[in-house]
């Protein structure tokens, strides 16, 4: 058997990269932060558990990186949902709907990511935050913001906070409460966007992790 090539073997890399990423969210949004071991990670993605700091220096980066990889797909799936809009003002609602139902659904998930943000380690800088952060850089651009530079921070510190209030143990702030907030604050309309009711709707996480290309793993 000839070597694989090189373009085989980076989905290959690709790959294992995606069911870890996967594979911590899941195991994080049914255990917990603490509970969740690298070694349990590696398991449930089915790598060796030295691969794991291949790709990560540790478990916080690794999961901070599987939430922003959860975040983005999130929002690219609620900006392109059908019907499809270039309205700033349908895309800024739909972004907020989207985030604030990442802490409806996956509370557990959420409430230790913001844990994790303000651990020592900080702020992970990884390709899934960067592209989080194009796409509500973008989002803001098109709404209408006068300075899109300081407009984005803005909206990322709102984002987060609105995140943060709904998760506070003992002292959760209503969802739709937060929403029209926001909405005020934006000048957005309440029916925009993708407003959620009646029981969280917790599917599948696989979609926002796709590992569908197949490598010829005979090289060439």
């Amino acid at each position: 058997m000839s070597p694989r090539s090189a373009s085989v073997n980076e989905e290959l890399r690709r790959r294992s990269r995606e069911r870890l990423l996967q594979a911590a969210v899941e195991l994080v949004d049914e255990r917990g932060f603490e509970a969740t071991t690298l070694g349990d990670i590696a398991d449930r993605a089915g790598s060796a558990r030295g691969l794991v700091s291949y790709y990560f220096t540790g478990k916080r980066q690794l999961v901070q990186s599987a939430v922003h990889r959860l975040m983005h797909r999130t929002l690219e799936e609620a900006l392109e949902r059908e019907p499809r809009t270039e309205d700033g003002r349908e895309r800024l609602a739909r972004a907020i709907d989207a985030i604030l139902g990442l802490a409806r659904e996956r509370p557990v998930l959420m409430r230790q990511h913001m844990a994790g943000l303000l651990h020592e380690e900080g702020f992970v800088q990884c390709p899934e935050q960067r592209r989080l952060s194009e796409l509500l850089g973008d989002t803001i651009a098109r709404s209408g913001a006068e300075d899109v530079t300081a407009g984005y921070p803005m909206l990322r510190a709102l984002l987060m906070g609105a995140v943060y209030a709904a998760l506070v143990p003992g002292v959760p702030m209503p969802i739709p409460v937060l929403r029209a907030e926001l909405f005020e604050r934006y000048g957005l309309d309440g029916e925009l966007g993708l407003p959620t009711s009646g029981d969280p709707c917790r599917g599948d996480l696989s979609r926002f992790f796709a590992t569908e290309r197949q490598p010829d793993d005979r090289g060439e």
